[in-house]
């Protein structure tokens, strides 16, 4: 178990978790999760430390600083309202969990505030493909797999450790396609008892072992009344045994169509144009991965108003730099990994065909898997540096486009009042330098601070 999965059992014993300024005193965190795991207590290796961690070097430190009580101001060098447009000379107000101003600078009274001089507030970003509980074992430090000896508890805290990583690094959104690991995560964030992302999850894909189109829409029922955020379907092979299709037309037509009946979205693993067009005459939501689309499939997804999600860099970033910890796992072949190094400069193609389409809604999505959480970020700056995307429609891309792919466009994903105050800020501008949004000094999410390092950032009343 790394040291910040035992600092996370250290931050549970002492009950320092995301505080609430309410007249009830919260649960502790130890107490939430003992109820939740159904156990008497977290050892997992980390030798009975008992000291207390925090969630971050700086003020609003132990736990995120609520502004339930009274407004807080927020007053960087400029905003991102995360739509394509640039503000300087204002504050942001926020009060509780909502932003309720943007007003000029210096005119709100009675608030805490952070200035935040030299940096860029936007929205927090939106990742619309991880994998929360991807992990590499304690004991092999290898991929988790079917052998591992980790059981459900300890993937349920590998994803806590993930959503954590994730948020410091500016990520307040994940939609994660998924595992039921992320459930458990996702319902203790939100109910506030854990630091992290907002979580989506699949809780478990359809796969072409789901079985015919009846067995299919079974199944998509099944994760519904589990609580799925979304539908998850592998509609190709993976790219590492050349990435071809897997369901028929009446397959996705099932899962796709049951999907709507739900009120849910369904998203697509597709490598290749028949399994993306199958899922576009299908009336599925969006496309992940993509790599080997050609135009006329990219301007079939645009007509028919799919999402578009690929994948060019940081996945296959974290697999080479990780070989070792994947080789021989499934898939994860000397053959797989050539399959990958060849698909490397095709996805980067493909996707920069893609910014030429028109009509075509390209969203922020990374697939990070165990040993990318909390490298979001390096996407972003790949699809601008090397991909030739512009710097503001890549922000737009992991904010308000994001969110409207999500289905949350009318809370999240806006620098606006009644948006929810997932807030962040970063050291420099990413319009001019796309680089500065690595350099995350800030971040907020539904109000509270969970980071402000103090090299930039100060807080006074």
């Amino acid at each position: 178990m790394t040291a910040s999965v035992c600092k996370y059992r250290a931050l549970w014993r002492s009950g320092r978790g995301t505080t609430r300024q309410a007249s009830r005193r919260p649960r502790p965190l130890a107490t939430h999760l003992r109820l939740l795991f159904g156990l008497t207590g977290l050892s997992l290796a980390c030798g009975g430390e008992a000291e207390v961690a925090t969630l971050s070097g700086g003020e609003g430190s132990g736990g995120g600083r609520s502004g339930s009580e009274s407004p807080i101001v927020l007053r960087p060098d400029r905003i991102l309202d995360g739509r394509g447009g640039s503000l300087t000379g204002r504050e942001v107000v926020v009060h509780g969990e909502l932003i309720t101003a943007v007003a000029e600078a210096g005119s709100t009274e009675g608030a805490r505030v952070y200035d935040l001089p030299g940096t860029t507030l936007l929205p927090g970003l939106i990742d619309t493909h991880v994998h929360l509980g991807w992990h590499f074992d304690r004991e092999t430090d290898r991929l988790h797999s079917a052998a591992s000896t980790d059981g459900p508890q300890e993937r349920v805290l590998y994803a806590a450790e993930n959503g954590w990583n994730m948020l410091r690094s500016g990520v307040t959104t994940v939609q994660s396609v998924g595992g039921p690991e992320d459930s458990p995560v996702r319902d203790a964030i939100a109910g506030g008892s854990l630091p992290g992302p907002r979580v989506l999850t699949s809780i478990r894909p359809v796969t072409a072992g789901t079985g015919d189109p009846d067995d299919i829409r079974a199944h998509v029922d099944e994760v519904a009344a589990a609580g799925a955020d979304v539908i998850k379907i592998f509609a190709s092979e993976s790219i590492r045994v050349g990435g071809g299709p897997t369901l028929s037309q009446e397959q996705l037509d099932a899962a796709c169509g049951r999907a709507r009946e739900q009120g849910l979205r369904a998203v697509v693993h597709a490598h290749g144009p028949e399994s993306a067009r199958r899922a576009a005459l299908a009336g599925c939501a969006q496309i992940e991965h993509g790599a080997l689309l050609d135009r006329a499939t990219l301007q079939l997804l645009a007509e028919r108003g799919l999402y578009y999600d690929p994948h060019i860099h940081l996945i296959f970033d974290n697999y080479f730099a990780n070989a070792e910890r994947y080789l021989g796992i499934g898939n994860y072949t000397a053959e797989g990994f050539a399959q990958m190094d060849a698909a490397v400069p095709v996805a980067l193609e493909t996707f920069r065909e893609a910014l030429t389409v028109d009509g075509l809604d390209i969203v922020f999505g990374t697939d990070a898997v165990a040993g990318a959480h909390g490298h979001n970020w390096k996407e972003l700056v790949y699809r601008v540096e090397e991909g030739g995307q512009d710097p503001m429609a890549a922000v737009v891309s992991a904010t308000s486009l994001a969110a409207r792919s999500l289905g949350l466009d009318d809370t999240l994903g806006a620098v606006e009042a009644g948006f929810a105050a997932d807030l962040i800020a970063v050291a420099g501008d990413p319009t001019v330098d796309i680089r500065s949004i690595e350099r995350v000094v800030f971040v907020m999410r539904a109000g509270r601070v969970y980071r402000n390092d103090p090299v930039t950032g100060s807080s006074r009343r």
